[in-house]
């Protein structure tokens, strides 16, 4: 086992335990703003959903029920302007940070291949190639990478750590480029349903796919949107050929939804009251800690989507981690998601009111 963690970084949450013992010492308890990870209740028409597909004996299917892939298809072409989608377009994973993780492994990459991501980024996208054993690549604009060897390229709009939305022009000439030198396009749009002062396009819109989705993925969760991280609810959409080859590698790997989940995920994704009650808890929250934050000398930048703000004090973020500590609230270092981070922190809004208010009080 010491082969594959010497491929991997270090992980990066244990270096943040110090300051977390800071923020829990203070009198009215800790502010954890540091992790994306949902407070706030499951909808009850999915928990209902799960329990009546509690008495599930038998196996799933790792490409879903009929009832899945049409909530799925469905959902693509409501919410995403997808056009034609059928069956053999999306397929159910475990959540998504398990698909990231193993993708590069699942597609077949290995030493001699290339995989690219942004320079501020999740880091599971790192980790996915190197145990791979890939070349890890970033970039600022993937169109002014060297294709050779090049074999996946991630998007991630709206991104996680920074919330910065890729516009539909920037996705016609990633798509373009990418299509032109056969680079496999794999679009993580996780946060896609949370923005805030931008509308996300998701790569498989017509106008940046041009009807087609040779050469296209993107990747959706229901973690953020509808309260599941604890379901790991999650599905890719796009090329057929892509998914079908997939399908098969997990279908060896007993890679499986659970039947429950399945239900839940149906009853999720035909329902759209409960989303835009969330998003409307979230747009609370969000605005009373960016004026917080700014009220304290912080310059927020990005953040047009997604669930965080992305905040500097312009000075290095370990020591914008050590400030707010002391104060009791626990934000992510932004040198989390690559060096071009470290000046910044990246602030969730995950948190429930009373927790959230309690930090616009201490920041006050």
């Amino acid at each position: 086992m010491s082969g594959v963690s010497s491929r991997l970084p270090a992980f990066p949450w244990d270096k943040l335990e110090p300051y977390k013992a800071t923020a829990a010492a203070h009198p009215d308890g800790i502010v954890d703003l540091s992790v994306g990870t949902p407070v706030d209740p499951v909808p009850g028409l999915i928990r209902q959903a799960l329990v009546a597909a509690a008495d599930s004996p038998g196996y799933p299917t790792v490409w879903g029920t009929p009832a899945l892939r049409d909530a799925i298809t469905g959902w693509c072409e409501r919410r995403l302007g997808a056009r034609g989608m059928a069956h053999p377009n999306v397929l159910p994973v475990v959540g998504s940070k398990e698909l990231v993780a193993w993708l590069p492994t699942q597609l077949g990459l290995g030493p001699g291949d290339r995989v690219a991501y942004p320079r501020l980024a999740y880091p599971t996208y790192e980790v996915g190639a190197r145990l791979a054993r890939a070349t890890p690549v970033v970039y600022d604009d993937p169109t002014e990478l060297d294709p050779a060897g090049l074999k996946l390229l991630w998007l991630n709009s709206p991104s996680n750590p920074t919330g910065r939305v890729l516009g539909k022009d920037e996705l016609i000439r990633i798509v373009a480029w990418a299509r032109e030198h056969g680079v496999l396009v794999f679009s993580d749009e996780c946060y896609l349903e949370l923005g805030w002062e931008a509308e996300p396009v998701s790569v498989l819109h017509p106008d940046v796919c041009g009807g087609s989705y040779e050469g296209l993925v993107s990747v959706h969760s229901l973690s953020k949107r509808s309260n599941l991280a604890g379901y790991r609810a999650a599905f890719l959409a796009g090329d057929a050929g892509v998914l079908g080859e997939l399908l098969q590698i997990r279908k060896h790997g007993g890679m499986m939804t659970p039947a429950p989940v399945q239900a839940a995920t149906v009853a999720a994704l035909g329902d759209d009251a409960h989303v835009a009650e969330q998003r409307e808890r979230y747009a609370a929250r969000r605005a009373a800690l960016r004026a917080a934050l700014e009220g304290h000398g912080f310059r927020i930048e990005h953040s047009e989507a997604s669930l965080y703000l992305w905040a500097t004090r312009d000075e290095g973020c370990w020591d914008t981690v050590a400030h707010l500590a002391e104060r009791g609230v626990l934000v992510a270092p932004g040198d989390f998601y690559g060096a071009a981070g470290e000046r910044f922190v990246r602030v969730a809004f995950t948190a429930t009111d009373e927790r959230v208010a309690a930090a616009v009080k201490r920041l006050g």
